[in-house]
């Protein structure tokens, strides 16, 4: 029986939007172009489209059929299949997951809105060098009062939204945000391939080189599908469970998958060919985003506008993240703790504030929490333990909870609870069983032995 209480989505299309906001953040649009500028371009690519179609999509599937059979959180969905066991201590990984890249995430996601803010006032307007850019940069991330004000500004947004609701939150806020980054993709990627030499960073991004390919670049893109994905956090288990049953959950499920991926590739046709028209090498690293495309803007045409377009739709893909990273701490206490939903929002939402003043620190020589025991910040920390560890260990007991402990016949009793038949139902119980647990454990232990992380 559905838990009205809790709240649903008014349909598959609200689920998709809200389901793909989650999935969709800076590591479409801000991660995956330069790992894509490092590992060979469009063979990186394909790389990334394999992993996504035979280990990303088979989670994603697995978590959503536990949240749809519950209608619970991370925890209680465990909690709710195999009582009594120490399942549920997964789903409080997940959770501590979510809340730990929370609290990391909205530090990045500060930095889209102080950009955005210069994109507004035109300080990218004038030619920007590249030591004036990586002046500008440096200078906003080492103000502690600039670091914390936008790490608190964007954690308010996500607690706004995500105490309205699920139906009249969560799903309102995906209703306008991903109809308006689609459009913000689209509209600069047909601009940025038609830049004089930007075809050239088009074939770039499509044209395999495989000669580029390392065993880096395949673990590089298995997190990146993980990640992207937002699996093994309690994420799409949270959100499966507010999916009506009259729904095909396969289809939206499918549909999840492929607007990620589309627009992880829609970044790619924006960055590259820019990159390429301005000169500029397409492996720029992190600072892609940061330090060198604001030199680029100068060289565009209405460049002010390319970029606080640019910088609008960072800010809204990051908030999307934020949304379902906030709703996976806060479903687990109203559901398993009995709070009210408003209460929840607040109160996790203040508390991962305090705990982000540490990561919003880190990056400017105010690092005290971590200068004298590591050699790397404490927000890198942060997504290693969190973005790293946690997840891939989330998403490896997952496939075995559902392949293994819970089987892949009651998942898919779940998936197709509408009437609706899973598409290669066979295939998916293999990967999830075999394939997909192997593959993390693969990426899980090149993590520990190599100390390279994604």
């Amino acid at each position: 029986m559905a838990n009205a209480s809790r709240g649903q989505w008014s349909g598959r299309l609200g689920f998709i939007l809200a389901a793909a906001g989650s999935a969709v953040g800076l590591g479409n649009i801000w991660r995956f172009p330069y790992m894509a500028g490092e590992n060979g371009g469009g063979a990186f690519v394909l790389l990334y489209l394999a992993c996504v179609l035979l280990i990303g999509l088979p989670v994603l599937f697995s978590e959503l059929a536990m949240g749809r059979k519950t209608e619970r959180n991370a925890v209680g969905a465990f909690r709710a299949l195999v009582p009594n066991t120490w399942w549920p201590a997964v789903g409080y990984l997940g959770i501590a997951a979510g809340f730990g890249i929370l609290a990391f995430y909205s530090v990045v996601a500060g930095w889209t809105l102080g950009y955005l803010g210069h994109a507004v006032l035109g300080d990218f307007g004038a030619a920007m060098t590249a030591e004036q850019s990586n002046a500008l940069f440096t200078s906003l991330i080492g103000s502690p009062t600039q670091a914390i004000a936008y790490t608190a500004g964007f954690l308010l947004l996500t607690i706004l939204i995500v105490r309205g609701g699920v139906s009249s939150g969560i799903e309102r806020a995906a209703k306008i945000l991903m109809p308006a980054l689609l459009a913000i993709l689209i509209v600069l990627a047909v601009r940025s391939v038609t830049l004089p030499g930007g075809m050239e960073g088009l074939s770039y991004l499509l044209k395999p080189d495989f000669s580029k390919m390392t065993a880096g670049s395949v673990m590089a893109a298995l997190g990146q599908a993980l990640f992207s994905l937002s699996l093994g956090m309690g994420a799409m288990v949270t959100y499966g469970s507010y999916f009506p049953k009259r729904e095909n959950m396969p289809f939206a499920g499918a549909m999840v998958a492929v607007a990620d991926t589309s627009i992880a590739i829609l970044a790619g046709l924006i960055m590259f060919p820019a990159l390429f028209s301005a000169g500029l090498d397409p492996a720029a690293g992190p600072g892609l985003v940061f330090v060198v495309l604001p030199t680029v803007f100068n060289s565009l045409p209405a460049g002010t506008l390319f970029a606080i377009a640019f910088y609008a739709l960072l800010a809204i893909a990051a908030l999307t993240s934020t949304i379902s990273l906030l709703e996976v701490v806060v479903a687990y206490f109203v559901d398993e703790r009995g709070w009210k939903r408003e209460k929840a929002a607040w109160v996790l939402g203040s508390v991962c504030f305090l705990i982000a003043v540490p990561s919003a620190l880190s990056q400017g020589g105010a690092d005290v929490f971590t200068s004298f025991l590591f050699d790397t910040s404490f927000l890198d920390i942060q997504n290693i333990i969190w973005g790293n560890y946690a997840l891939s260990i989330g998403a490896l007991a997952t496939c075995l909870f559902v392949g293994w402990k819970w089987t892949v016949g009651k998942g898919l009793e779940s998936l197709e609870a509408s009437g609706h038949v899973m598409p290669l139902r066979s295939a998916w119980a293999f990967v999830v069983r075999f394939l997909s647990p192997i593959a993390i454990a693969i990426v899980l232990g090149y993590i520990v032995l190599t100390g390279q992380y994604f």
